[in-house]
């Protein structure tokens, strides 16, 4: 679910090109739900190969992380561990918000209604082990770097761009910005034309970049506060929020009475929530230090086409073609650097 806090946020749109020469921590488990959403066949149904193993999310990190490299981009993928007891009931919720989308998209498929079918499939996703295993295998493949984080990526991720390692934090979600990301940037991994939901209507997604010092500045209040915002809102370690309280009112509270323990008329409601230990996941989070220095090499072709088009069944020209592009970018960058000594 994620933090709703769109309509206080103020992003400023850019293109992928502006975040050349920067380095962005990526939340992995973030970006390859949106890769499963979106990479699929004409009825919903995930791209596979000839075992039936998912290939959508392994198309969406090839494809997309070599457009990036080619940009001079450095991801650095981060990946969930285990999440904090409180995240316990949006765990199960999102769990059976897929079990009632997958009830859907079997009627439809049965129905013959392809275009529903495909609406219900994107909210079928889910991550398998070996799809997991696939994801750091391919990282690896091509040259970048991962972090397996002890509890949520996107604190890990924040914590990269509070230590200089990374520019900015990748997600979809605002959260990141309650872990105290610098600088938060959406839609990298979904850029592009894409379909609204239920809709024969396509909108350009473009990045967008959120700077948490300016945001702060612009709302008029602190780091603290807008964890209380966020709190209010809803978290995902208290996903109903407050009654009646979007990002709006939230901010209005905040910035009349300062925080949530004097806000008068949600007294009762947050007693019965653990809102101390929801700052805290916050303020201070369980997070992992990199063991070594993070190092980007150049994707391993051979092990690519081997893993890719030999046991995934990827096209090989295809697959071949987008490494050539990539090592023709990166010679011509080598050449150019050259020149200067």
């Amino acid at each position: 679910m994620g933090v709703n806090l769109r309509d206080i946020i103020n992003p400023l749109k850019i293109n992928l090109q502006q975040l050349s020469g920067r380095t962005i921590a990526v939340d992995t488990y973030n970006a390859l739900y949106q890769f499963l959403s979106i990479i699929r066949g004409e009825s919903g149904n995930y791209l596979m190969d000839e075992e039936g193993r998912v290939t959508s999310h392994l198309s969406g990190l090839f494809y997309r992380n070599i457009n990036l490299l080619e940009l001079d981009i450095k991801p650095i993928y981060i990946l969930d561990g285990k999440p904090p007891s409180l995240k316990t009931i949006e765990i199960e919720r999102r769990r059976k918000v897929k079990q009632e989308a997958v009830k859907l998209y079997n009627e439809s498929i049965s129905k013959g209604d392809l275009a529903e079918a495909r609406k219900y499939a994107q909210s079928t996703s889910h991550l398998k082990e070996y799809m997991i295993d696939d994801t750091k295998r391919m990282l690896e493949l091509l040259g970048i770097p991962w972090i397996e984080a002890s509890s949520e990526g996107e604190a890990t991720a924040s914590y990269l761009t509070k230590i200089n390692i990374a520019t900015d934090v990748v997600s979809q979600d605002y959260d990141a910005l309650l872990f105290g990301a610098k600088r938060l940037v959406r839609n990298v991994t979904v850029t592009g034309k894409r379909k609204l939901p239920g809709k024969r209507v396509y909108m350009d997604i473009a990045p967008e970049e959120i700077n948490l010092e300016k945001t702060l500045g612009h709302l008029g209040v602190t780091y603290e506060q807008l964890v209380d915002i966020g709190i209010l809102v809803g978290t995902d370690f208290n996903p109903d929020g407050f009654r009646r309280i979007g990002p709006i009112t939230a901010l209005k509270y905040i910035q009349k009475y300062g925080c949530l323990e004097k806000i008068d008329n949600i007294r009762k409601e947050l007693q019965k929530i653990d809102y101390p230990a929801i700052r805290k996941i916050f303020l201070k989070p369980a997070i992992t230090k990199p063991k070594k220095k993070l190092i980007w090499s150049r994707p391993d072709r051979e092990k690519i086409n081997v893993f890719l088009c030999g046991e995934r069944a990827f096209s090989e020209d295809r697959v071949n073609r987008a490494l050539d592009k990539l090592k023709k970018v990166e010679n011509e960058r080598s050449e150019n650097l050259e020149k200067w000594f």
